[in-house]
């Protein structure tokens, strides 16, 4: 597929290349929310036309997500961003004062997926596999971890640092044969390696935003609970929708999705969060990851050239997302990325334990001729 006019379809006027941290929206899901907020305004925010209106934006959006990501539209749950489901679990979890949860990497690790984790430390153990230069670990080394007191183990899918993508599925497997509930932040894999099915991971609860490899506006995200899960977590917090109260008084949680989709009122950004999704499908989720990989790969030909320079992502592609971290030589980071700006070139700063480092993400909408730009002017350092 040929995706050199792509970039039209996209309201950016830089070469923009930090999509692992906040995408650019297509044209098509701005005008979608325009197009909602018009609508919503005539029929009457509080309206029985509103309600089945609303009621139908609903269900489109929990079907376009359970698509991508192979689950039950029920098990779907709209959050604000993926540090919000992460807070779902550790802090709705009933953890005992001797268990311990399992993570990865810790200061590697990012931190919406390391701090809710850490202050658990205060009352429970946190166990941190070793890693290696990359940031994965071994199977062995996980299976050492895990004891009769292990209650979660929580891990990123892929990583916002070194692009490494994880084993997530033999690590389900290890965890469902021991009945270890099984968190993952997908923010750095859903939309961006292919038609993949999450749900195969055997994950128990996962977490991801659309304003990254969704291309869908800030504000939004995805909690994913499995229905069997459920039970598993208290809610963090509690609403008319949520919740009803017994004759005598009680709260009786409802069914899912809604026992954890209390006061949630972005409907605009569920309106660009189901354009975008559909239009990255249409597009193909196989394509998207041909293209962005291609991109990352020219670019490590091309900064290979320079002298000083060292790539920090793994050699083999199948292994990575299309985030490419680098440095050259004794150049400070934080100068390169102010001075690429100024010549309308996005990149990003970000750290792999304490080593500041240059990273790019391409996406859908950038060009190889985007790509040897940056390059150029990288090569005049």
């Amino acid at each position: 597929m040929n995706f050199d006019s792509i970039s039209e379809e996209f309201q950016t006027d830089k070469i923009y290349l930090n999509n692992a941290s906040v995408s650019v929206m297509p044209k098509i899901s701005i005008e979608a929310m325009k197009e909602f907020l018009v609508s919503y305004s005539e029929m009457g925010p509080d309206s029985p036309e509103s309600e089945i209106f609303i009621k139908e934006l609903w269900n489109k959006t929990r079907n376009a997500v359970s698509k991508l990501v192979k689950c039950k539209p029920e098990e779907i749950i709209i959050t604000q961003s993926v540090t919000d489901g992460i807070n779902i679990v550790a802090n709705g979890m009933n953890f005992s004062d001797d268990s311990n949860v399992i993570i990865r990497g810790a200061e590697h690790e990012h931190h919406a997926n390391y701090f809710p984790w850490l202050r658990l430390g205060k009352r429970i153990s946190i166990r941190d596999l070793p890693i290696d230069e990359n940031g994965g670990f071994t199977q062995q080394v996980l299976k050492n971890s895990i004891d009769e007191k292990t209650r979660l183990v929580a891990i990123s899918h892929g990583l916002y640092n070194s692009g490494l993508i994880l084993p997530v599925k033999e690590i389900g497997e290890i965890l469902q044969k021991q009945n270890i509930p099984y968190f993952l932040d997908t923010a750095q894999t859903v939309g961006c390696i292919g038609d993949f099915d999450f749900v195969d991971t055997k994950c128990d609860f996962m977490s991801f935003n659309a304003s990254k490899w969704l291309c869908g506006p800030m504000g939004t995200g995805v909690f994913y609970c499995n229905k069997k899960s459920s039970d598993l977590l208290e809610p963090l917090s509690v609403g008319g929708e949520s919740a009803d109260s017994s004759k005598d008084g009680k709260l009786e949680y409802k069914e899912l999705p809604e026992k954890f989709q209390a006061g949630f009122r972005n409907y605009v950004g569920l309106a660009g969060m189901e354009s975008s999704i559909t239009y990255l499908q249409n597009l193909g989720l196989d394509n998207i990851r041909k293209h962005i990989i291609k991109l990352s790969n020219i670019f490590i030909d091309e900064i290979g050239k320079i002298p000083e320079s060292k790539v920090y992502v793994p050699k083999d592609e199948s292994i990575r997302t299309s985030i490419v971290s680098f440095d050259i030589g004794n150049n400070d980071p934080e100068t390169v990325v102010s001075e690429l700006a100024k010549k309308e070139i996005i990149i990003s700063k970000r750290e792999i334990l304490d080593k500041p480092i240059l990273r790019i993400s391409p996406h859908i909408f950038n060009t190889e001729d985007e790509i040897l730009r940056l390059a150029e002017e990288l090569k005049k350092l």
